[in-house]
C-alpha cells in the first residue's frame, strides 16, 4: 500500500448525488485502490442516509459540533471505505443535501464547517488505528478543512484541494468568523477574507498544499477573470500548486456492449438498431443526423443557444432529443422546438438514468454547447458510444473531444465536432460541418470508431491523482 487519503465531500455515489461532483467522489475508492492507495470518504449522515449507521460502527464522537453531537460511523458499503458523519441537528432535514422547500438550509455555513471540521480532526489523529498522509477536499462543503489542518497543526498529513466547479464558493458573512472556529488575524486579503466575507472554497484554495481542478484546461482558464469567478487571482498566485486532472467515467456501467441492443467499436451494427428504438420512443423520423442533449437546461450549458440554431439543423435534415430539467424559461424553449417542428424534434423534460441510456445508445451526435465546463461527462459518455460530440472548447470539452479539421480529418484521428467561441454563430457552422460529415459514410465510420476507441475510464485518472498524491506527500 503506497499511501492513505481522507477524501471529504458533501455526495458521493451511490449514496447521495445531485451533479457530477457525487460520481467523482464515488469512483475514486475503487480507481486508487488499483494503484495502491488506500482512500476512505467522508460523507454527512443526511436523512437518508442515517439507516446506513446501523450497520456501520461508530469510531468518532465529537461534542459541541456547532450546535449538537457529532458522531462518525465507519464501515464497508456497496464497496465503498465509508465514513458518515451523523449529526442530526445539522443534517437529519427533508430536502437535498443544500435545501428544502424554502431554499437554501440558512446554516449551510455551519453544516459544511462541521463536515469540514471533523475531517481535519480526523486527519489530525486518525481514525481507529488508520492514519491518512493526504486529506482529499472537494468543492466549497469541504474547503474549511484543509484551512482547519493548516491553522490547527497539521502535522505529516498534507492536503488538496479540488475545485468541481468554482462558481459555487460557500460564501458566508464575516460575523460568522468566530463560530465558524476561524482565527480572527487570518482575516485578510491573502488569507480568509473574500469581498468583505468569508468563501469556504477560497479558504481551501489558499491553505492546502496542492490545488487541483477537473480537467488541465479548466485549470488554465481558472486563472482567467472570464471563469475564475473573482478566484483568478487566488488561483495564479498558486500556480506552481495547481494542476488539472480529467475526471473518467464508469465504464462498467456506460457500456455500449451491456445495453439491450449491444454493440462495440468492432461490432457496431447494433448502433443503427438502437437508434430505431429511439426513433420509435420519441416519435422522431430523422433522415440526417440525430442529436441528443441530456443536460441541465441552464445558461451555463448553453441551452438558450438551442433555439437560434436547430431550426437550419432541421431544415439540414437534422434531428434532436432533448432529456433534462432546470430553468424554467430554458423548459419552455425546448417545449416550443418540438412543437415548432413535430417528428423531428422531441423533448422529455425530467431525468431519467435508464432513458440516457437509450438515448446515448441510439443518438448519432450528443449536443454540448457550454460556456464554461470544468470537465464535462456527457462528451465522454458520447465517446463511449459512438455518439459524436459537438462540444464548445472550453474545459474539460476541449481535453477529451478531437475536432473535426482539415489536420485530424487527414491524419484520421478526428473523435468529434469543436467550435469556439460560444455562440450562435459558430454553434451553427458546427451543427453544418456534422451534417456534412454525416453524408460521408466512410468517415462518419472512421470517427465513430475513433471516438468508441478513445480512452474515457478513469485507469489515466487514477495514475495521475497517485502520481500527485507521491509528490504531495514528498
Amino acid at each position: 500500500m503506497k499511501g492513505r487519503v481522507l477524501s471529504v465531500a458533501s455526495e458521493c455515489v451511490p449514496f447521495v448525488k445531485t451533479g457530477g461532483l457525487a460520481d467523482v467522489v464515488g469512483a475514486l475508492p475503487s480507481a486508487l485502490a488499483a494503484v495502491g492507495w488506500d482512500m476512505r470518504v467522508l460523507i454527512p449522515a443526511y436523512r437518508a442516509l442515517r439507516p446506513l449507521c446501523a450497520q456501520m460502527t461508530p469510531v468518532w464522537t465529537e461534542h459541541g459540533l456547532f450546535g449538537g453531537e457529532g458522531v462518525v460511523y465507519a464501515g464497508t458499503v456497496e464497496g465503498v471505505e465509508l465514513l458518515l458523519l451523523d449529526a442530526p441537528h445539522l443534517y437529519d432535514r427533508e430536502g437535498t443535501p443544500y435545501g428544502g422547500p424554502g431554499g437554501e438550509w440558512w446554516d449551510n455555513p455551519q453544516r459544511f464547517a462541521a463536515l469540514s471540521w471533523v475531517a481535519a480532526r480526523l486527519a489530525q489523529e486518525g481514525i481507529a488505528g488508520w492514519h491518512p498522509d493526504i486529506l482529499h477536499a472537494h468543492d466549497w462543503q469541504a474547503g474549511f478543512a484543509p484551512a482547519y489542518l493548516a491553522y490547527g497543526g497539521k502535522g505529516a498529513v498534507r492536503s488538496v484541494m479540488t475545485v468541481h466547479n468554482i462558481a459555487f464558493q460557500g460564501w458566508a458573512p464575516v460575523h460568522l468568523l468566530n463560530e465558524l472556529r476561524l482565527p480572527g488575524e487570518q482575516f485578510y486579503p491573502d488569507g480568509l477574507e473574500y469581498y468583505g466575507g468569508l468563501s469556504s472554497l477560497k479558504a481551501g484554495l489558499v491553505t492546502a498544499d496542492w490545488i487541483t481542478t477537473v480537467s488541465p484546461t479548466y485549470a488554465a482558464e481558472l486563472m482567467r477573470a472570464e471563469f475564475g469567478m473573482g478566484l483568478q487571482g487566488v488561483i495564479a498566485t498558486r500556480a506552481a500548486r495547481v494542476c488539472g486532472i480529467l475526471n473518467g467515467v464508469d465504464t462498467g456501467v456506460w457500456s455500449p456492449e451491456t445495453e439491450p441492443v449491444p454493440f462495440s467499436a468492432k461490432q457496431p451494427g447494433g448502433k443503427t438498431k438502437a437508434r430505431a428504438a429511439l426513433c420509435a420512443a420519441f416519435g422522431v423520423d430523422v433522415p440526417g443526423p440525430l442529436a441528443i442533449v441530456v443536460s441541465r437546461l441552464t445558461h451555463q450549458k448553453g441551452i438558450d443557444l438551442l433555439p437560434q440554431v436547430v431550426p437550419d439543423f432541421v431544415a439540414a435534415g437534422g434531428g434532436l432529443v432533448v432529456l433534462g430539467t432546470g430553468d424554467p424559461e430554458m423548459e419552455d424553449a425546448m417545449r416550443w422546438l418540438a412543437d415548432a417542428h413535430p417528428g423531428r424534434v422531441a423533448v422529455k423534460i425530467g431525468y431519467d438514468e435508464e432513458l440516457s441510456h437509450l438515448l446515448f445508445s441510439g443518438a448519432d451526435a450528443v449536443l454540448v454547447p457550454s460556456r464554461f465546463e470544468p470537465c464535462g461527462l456527457t462528451q465522454m459518455y458520447g465517446l463511449r458510444y459512438g455518439t459524436l460530440p459537438v462540444v464548445a472548447a472550453t474545459g474539460g470539452l476541449a481535453d477529451t473531444v478531437i475536432g473535426a479539421s482539415p489536420a485530424t480529418l487527414a491524419a484520421g484521428v478526428a473523435t468529434g465536432v469543436v467550435f469556439q467561441p460560444t455562440d450562435a454563430l459558430a454553434f451553427g457552422q458546427a451543427l453544418t460541418k456534422l451534417v456534412e460529415i454525416y453524408a460521408q459514410p466512410k468517415l462518419w465510420a472512421r470517427m465513430r470508431q475513433n471516438a468508441m476507441s478513445h480512452p474515457v475510464g478513469w485507469e489515466t485518472s487514477a495514475a495521475a491523482y497517485a502520481a500527485l498524491y507521491d509528490k504531495v506527500r514528498g
